[in-house]
């Protein structure tokens, strides 16, 4: 029997498996990328992760002849191929295939994040007994594994009584002590306190120590991890403004960043801050192309105004660009920090903000238009942009140490029923 000219029902089956397996590595990486971007709101990753489980079920369908297909894709070792045969050998609880995931990440740094996130996504009643096993083994990436599983599903691994926090491999070490923050584990506080090893540990312990209420030595370890290159910056300046009182984080960034001259991290950490005094320093900025809509969310930040609803937005400027483009021979290839933001209307925010400053005092903390409470930030989760929405997964945290950590990042149905059940 042929479905179309010269093509039999037998191959083309193969070419479908291969087509969800195709687009679920895609989304996943599509995914990796839009929870942490602005301008997304839950109910956009809720519309993307309904996609991929589309083609995570059709992939399941094909059974034995998915596998064979998945074995020939995983020899690229790609993140979101690793992912997508991930859930697929958690779910089908294949523990062959899972070992042979788990070597591949061992070797291969590119393809550890798409096993991680496959632990992440799967229901955590697929992980059980799975785990417990890796936790337990001699691998100390096994081990890894399994401390990751736990946090990313906020179950508690532990910590304390089974000693993981004095683990003999460092990067397990680590693991554990950020873990300890995501769990909200305050019973682990002063073991963190004790971690001033080597400076993954050193920060994690820190990191986490700051969820979980301590506003000392914890914090300006923190605070000075934000002011350093790499991959903790981000995570550390947002938290470290955030644990801050308004008057010491408005001295932190005039002496820290201001003699530096960081502009973007400086209207970065004003929108973190949240002090209205800052808002006519943004609208100065609103009208630099370059700074402009970075000004415009901090802006927003604060206010909590919608540009779209209050129509505070204008057209793009003309001729402006960004990121990378089809240039050879431009030699910038980073992505636009600032896609998806909206671009300000000086003059139109300037008229609103002289019509509504009245209802902002100086020198108080405001998040997204209102004071920092439980039930506002529970409200910015189930509303708010994945940018906000971090921030107030913190501020839940700070308002009450011992709280886990929101995942912003798992997928849409379990926040739903999370934020949900907090309600």
């Amino acid at each position: 029997m042929t479905t179309r000219a010269g093509t039999s029902s037998e191959s083309v089956i193969p070419d479908i498996l291969r087509q969800h397996l195709e687009e679920a590595a895609f989304l996943h990486m599509t995914r990796s990328s839009l929870v942490k971007r602005a301008g997304i709101l839950l109910r956009d990753v809720r519309s993307l992760d309904d996609r991929l489980v589309a083609h995570l079920d059709g992939m399941a369908v094909g059974g034995e002849d998915a596998w064979t297909i998945c074995d020939e894709e995983l020899e690229t070792g790609a993140v979101g191929v690793v992912f997508a045969v991930g859930v697929r050998a958690l779910e089908d609880g294949d523990i062959t295939r899972l070992e042979q995931l788990i070597t591949l990440a061992e070797t291969s740094l590119m393809a550890r994040p798409g096993l991680l996130a496959a632990f992440g996504w799967v229901d955590p009643k697929r992980l059980q007994g799975i785990v417990l096993n890796l936790m337990t083994s001699d691998r100390p990436f096994k081990r890894h594994v399994g401390i990751a599983a736990c946090a990313m599903h906020r179950v508690n691994p532990d910590v304390l009584s089974k000693d993981k926090v004095h683990d003999s491999d460092s990067a397990v070490r680590a693991r554990v002590l950020r873990t300890v923050g995501e769990i909200g584990c305050v019973e682990s506080l002063a073991e963190c306190r004790r971690s001033s090893e080597d400076p993954e540990c050193r920060f994690w312990a820190a990191w986490s120590s700051v969820l979980l209420g301590d506003r000392g030595s914890a914090l300006d370890t923190v605070a000075d991890a934000s002011l350093r290159d790499g991959r903790h910056q981000p995570r550390a300046f947002r938290l470290a403004l955030q644990a801050m009182t308004v008057g010491a984080a408005h001295d932190w960034l005039r002496q820290r960043l201001s003699a530096r001259n960081e502009h973007r991290w400086l209207i970065r950490g004003s929108g973190i801050v949240g002090d209205p005094a800052y808002v006519p320093w943004l609208i100065k900025h609103m009208t630099d192309n370059e700074k402009a809509r970075l000004a415009g969310e901090a802006f927003a930040l604060i206010t909590g105004a919608d540009f779209d609803i209050l129509k505070l937005e204008r057209q793009r400027p003309t001729n402006f660009e960004s990121g990378p483009n089809d240039d050879p021979e431009d030699p910038n290839v980073d992505l636009d920090e600032d896609e998806g933001l909206p671009w300000p209307d000086p003059n139109k925010i300037q008229r609103w903000w002289a019509a509504n400053e009245g209802r902002f005092q100086k020198g108080t903390r405001y998040f997204i238009g209102a004071p920092v409470t439980r039930e506002h930030c529970i409200d910015v989760l189930k509303n708010g942009y994945q940018r906000q929405r971090i921030l107030a997964a913190h501020y839940l945290c700070l308002l009450e140490p011992g709280t886990p950590l929101f995942n912003t990042s798992a997928p849409a149905w379990r926040q739903q029923r999370l934020l949900a059940k907090m309600i």
